[in-house]
């Protein structure tokens, strides 16, 4: 469908390229007729500057992202007439500290922010997409006995240490959601980027708070959002996973699998729940701009996704009192044109 709801460029962003314009009329040749633009809030720590930002001051975090919501706003007038471009920003929860900048900069830009893409990138401090090893570190930051301050059924030492990682991530996550009510949940199982396999019924009491985020979300109208970064990361799904889309119950996967062969017990998850489920590229430049959006119309169809939801501009407040709505797309989303253009696909790195 030619809507995305989430992207960056390398004016903005340092680990993407290009600028925001070059992204812009990238999205009006493929024919987009939505596309969101969305760049990253500024980090206040030292520490939590990635390799390629070593040197840049704090404070030309922040002024780089005033920079962005200017141009965004500028290109969203220039090309009215060509595409609707809605201007938002990816969160980031490193510490506590950053909810409340984050806070603090919706006060200040709350005219110009028009929805918030709703990310957790890190865990215990620790980011968690920026390539195995740093992933590897963030999971043993938690001890092998640790189980969340709850009592785990999981008897292996390392199943006990993801299970504690898987409910850092959505306790992050649900804190995220509560306070701010973020429209769009950005890629949601994104902390098992470098285990596509894993199966989040395998870890019951994780498998409980991603239910628990799903149930809040969907309770106050959020979109969750269908994301085609994870195809060129190597999955053979987008964001989310199958399990979290349309799979329920807390049974291990492997037992699941059994029972479901001699008693087929419909579940769901977000389907289940009322979800309501939005596109997104997750381009970070423009060479990426409906990257991979053909092989995620076939996972989205086999997934059983029939309806998709846009956002777009509203004068009635949402739940978050910003000008946005979601829009469920009236026509079989798959037999629009826009599916019999040919587009890109490819597999990079998986770093960021």
């Amino acid at each position: 469908m030619p809507y995305s709801h989430h992207s960056h460029s390398g004016q903005f962003c340092k680990h993407a390229s290009g600028t925001l314009e070059e992204v812009v009329l990238e999205a009006i040749q493929k024919g987009f007729e939505v596309y969101g633009l969305t760049e990253h809030i500024p980090r206040y720590r030292t520490v939590d500057l990635y390799p390629e930002e070593e040197g840049v001051a704090l404070d030309n975090l922040v002024q780089q992202f005033d920079n962005f919501l200017v141009e965004a706003h500028r290109l969203k007038e220039r090309y009215a007439e060509t595409i609707t471009l809605l201007v938002g920003l990816e969160t980031e929860y490193i510490t506590p500290a950053d909810l409340d900048h984050l806070d603090a900069l919706l006060e200040r830009c709350s005219h110009q922010i028009e929805y918030i893409v709703g990310s957790v990138h890190h865990v215990n401090e620790i980011p968690i997409d920026f390539d195995l090893p740093t992933f590897r570190k963030a999971l043993a930051s938690f001890p092998s006995d640790s189980g969340d301050g709850e009592q785990s059924i999981l008897s292996n030492p390392e199943e006990r240490r993801m299970e504690a990682f898987l409910c850092a991530y959505f306790d992050a996550q649900y804190q995220l959601l509560r306070r701010f009510y973020p429209e769009l949940i950005g890629h949601i199982d994104l902390c098992r980027l470098y285990n596509p396999l894993l199966r989040f019924a395998d870890y019951p009491m994780a498998w409980e708070k991603l239910k628990r985020n799903i149930t809040f979300a969907v309770g106050y109208g959020a979109l969750f959002e269908l994301n085609a970064a994870a195809l060129r990361k190597g999955w053979s799904a987008a964001y989310p996973a199958e399990d979290v889309v349309e799979v329920s119950g807390p049974l291990a996967y492997r037992r699941r699998q059994l029972l479901n062969f001699f008693f087929n017990p419909s579940g769901k998850v977000i389907k289940e729940a009322g979800g309501k489920f939005a596109l997104s590229d997750d381009s970070h430049g423009p060479h990426a701009v409906g990257l991979n959006y053909a092989r995620m119309a076939e996972y989205v169809r086999h997934v059983g996704i029939n309806e998709l939801w846009v956002l777009e501009g509203s004068p009635v407040k949402n739940e978050a009192g910003r000008s946005v709505q979601a829009r469920k797309i009236e026509e079989r989303w798959w037999e629009h044109p826009f599916w019999n253009k040919p587009t890109q696909s490819c597999i990079e790195n998986i770093s960021h």
